[in-house]
């Protein structure tokens, strides 16, 4: 019936205000008529009191023995004084009867009408026995409707009774005064639902809201569109679902710009070397290439085919990875040596953009617990990035030191150059991404390099990391763990 989360929403709280509200209204109305009921009945208690002291006050000072003298004698008098307690309260008879219960006098408005009818004898033995009764009754049809009826004995002395003063009341409502204000409990509590439904609706519609564009923007993404935002308003857990949900969207479009410019790196860095390949042997085959030149253009095309291999080799490397085939050998090894090997390797590179290389280490030797190949081929790279960004004679710096807190081997790769701008530091490490989007230092990366590298730190549990001064420089850095308490020694560059 109810299909929205909305309509939901909305028909739950509606429902619970209204049995809320219901639920105080009964109590209330219940609280309040008992108290009204118990009121009337000391009321009619207390008229009933009056009226019997005040007759068995006449009977004895007149020296009477029976009601039936009073009522004779003394009638006109004694009737104002009847009717006066009568009136005292609201909407009751007052009848006055001999023991045989044929009513001689009566009170209140209406009530002269039912004088010289008699109650029943059953009724009238119990009460001739000294005994107040309080009973709904319409004694046997006197009443068209059953009244309450509180009769008391009138006593001529301790033990005689001569009469009863019945006191009937024909309905037990609520007085004007109560039934005002039940009404206006009633009309507050109608008030007050009208007003938690339109807030409740508001902050249902506000809940609703946000959840209707994300499952509209969810399925914009579904057709691979992701520019499509959802509105964030407020500080709330719906707003901060609401960012979330945003930054889903950002890290999605940014993984296809990724995947885009992934396909366009390696449809680029594939159709180059093959098109050189195909163009140098089609050329020998058809003799546009004289002999003596055949081994030259064979290494060019050996490196391109190399080229093609490290490409092969890295998308591998991932798939492998991503499918958890790749297995790390852990053992311990010298990564300051590592690193002097990997420096040394460089040399030629280094010379050539005149760099002013450091290499600083806490200790000769810094043994590390990981995996031999997996490291150098990070710290291969991050050493091949940094001299590829570096400007001409600007620093280059290699360090490795004990961390002060935890205790790990930090290695930092530091150049001067252009560095990454913090658009892009977000995305360093993610797959495909490349920051020189326009080939004009890296011609021969796809982006593969750092994602592996932080692929294969998260392996060992380690933390990789950049740093960059855009324009002025940039720091990659990645731990490991020691294999031994470090011996602190005062760093000594290379």
């Amino acid at each position: 019936m109810f299909k929205s989360v909305f309509t939901k929403y909305i028909t739950a709280f509606m429902l619970i205000i209204i049995v809320s509200f219901a639920m105080m209204i009964t109590i209330i109305t219940s609280v309040v008529n008992t108290y009204s009921v118990q009121l009337k009945e000391d009321m009619i208690s207390r008229a009933s009191q009056s009226a019997v002291e005040y007759l068995e006050k006449q009977i004895k000072e007149k020296g009477l023995i029976d009601l039936s003298s009073l009522s004779m004698i003394y009638g006109e008098r004694v009737q104002p004084m009847l009717d006066i307690v009568a009136d005292s309260t609201e909407d009751i008879l007052l009848l006055v009867t001999e023991n045989s219960g044929r009513i001689l006098m009566t009170g209140g408005t209406g009530a002269a009408a039912y004088k010289g009818y008699s109650v029943p004898k059953t009724l009238m033995d119990e009460i001739n026995n000294g005994v107040e009764v309080r009973q709904w009754d319409t004694l046997n049809g006197l009443f068209d409707t059953p009244y309450l009826l509180h009769a008391s004995p009138i006593f001529l002395d301790d033990s005689s009774v001569v009469g009863t003063v019945f006191i009937c009341s024909s309905s037990m409502t609520l007085n004007p005064l109560i039934e005002v204000m039940v009404k206006t409990v009633v009309m507050a509590s109608l008030w007050v639902m009208l007003a938690a439904l339109i807030a409740v609706y508001f902050i249902s519609d506000r809940i609703i809201g946000p959840l209707k564009a994300m499952s509209r923007a969810a399925k914009s993404f579904a057709a691979g569109k992701f520019d499509v935002r959802v509105p964030v308003t407020g500080r709330d857990e719906v707003a901060e679902l609401a960012v979330a949900f945003n930054n889903m969207a950002d890290s999605l479009n940014g993984l296809e710009n990724m995947r885009n410019s992934f396909v366009a790196n390696v449809s680029h860095d594939l159709r180059t070397p093959m098109t050189t390949i195909s163009g140098f042997i089609d050329s020998m085959l058809a003799g546009a290439i004289p002999p003596e030149k055949h081994d030259y253009y064979l290494g060019i095309i050996a490196a391109e085919v190399k080229r093609l291999a490290r490409l092969v080799a890295s998308l591998l490397d991932i798939s492998r990875m991503q499918a958890g085939d790749r297995k790390f050998n852990m053992t311990p090894f010298d990564i300051c040596e590592m690193a002097r090997q990997i420096i040394i390797s460089f040399e030629q590179k280094l010379e050539a953009k005149q760099l002013d290389v450091e290499f600083v280490c806490d200790e000769d030797k810094m043994f590390v617990l990981a995996d031999h190949d997996a490291i150098y081929q990070i710290l291969y790279n991050i050493c091949d990035n940094a001299v590829k960004f570096s400007r001409e004679g600007g620093k280059y710096r290699l360090s490795l030191h004990y961390g002060e807190k935890d205790k790990k081997v930090h290695i930092s790769v530091f150049n001067e150059g252009q560095g990454i701008a913090p658009a892009d530091l977000p995305f360093v490490f993610e797959r495909f991404y490349k920051s020189d989007k326009s080939r004009g230092l890296d011609k021969s990366g796809v982006g593969l390099g750092l994602f592996i590298a932080k692929t294969i730190i998260a392996s060992h549990h380690e933390e990789i990391w950049v740093e960059s001064d855009y324009g002025e420089n940039c720091a990659f850095h990645f731990t490991l763990q020691p294999t031994y308490a470090p011996l602190k020694e005062p760093t000594r560059p290379l």
